[in-house]
């Protein structure tokens, strides 16, 4: 993802002869990846599904779905980037406040994906200090 957004899209527009074959070939491959994204984000919810604790009743404060939330928030994010932002970047529909919303939401995905991975190393940390305790 940081990749793509960082580094091959201002390539694109710094080698290809023209911006519009630039936004042409970054709107595909920001395509793809709201695509890959998605796929990501339906794989991670449906494996942590299987591993959240079920509420207890009485109990003082629910737990947080942290994972649950970030993975949505991001894939919620890519969704929004995909069939809001981009069709009126597209048409050329003020330019400028689309390419800043896409940004800011390409920008949310990205943290929520830091976000995901970090909880996801803290479990996996957790796990190997419980297995050999």
């Amino acid at each position: 993802m940081s990749l793509l957004g960082f580094v091959v899209v201002p390539l694109l527009f710094m080698h290809l002869p023209t911006p519009a074959m630039a936004g042409a070939m970054a709107a595909h491959l920001f395509s793809a990846q709201t695509w890959v994204s998605c796929a990501c984000a339906g794989v991670l919810l449906v494996l942590n599904r299987n591993r959240q604790a079920p509420a207890v009743f009485g109990s003082e404060r629910p737990k947080i779905a942290w994972l649950s939330l970030l993975v949505s928030l991001g894939l919620l994010s890519a969704v929004l980037a995909e069939w809001l932002v981009a069709p009126r970047i597209v048409a050329h529909e003020d330019l400028q406040l689309w390419h800043r919303i896409g940004s800011a939401l390409y920008l949310l995905q990205w943290l929520c994906a830091v976000a995901v991975f970090g909880l996801l190393l803290r479990r996996q940390a957790r796990a190997r200090t419980q297995w050999h305790a």
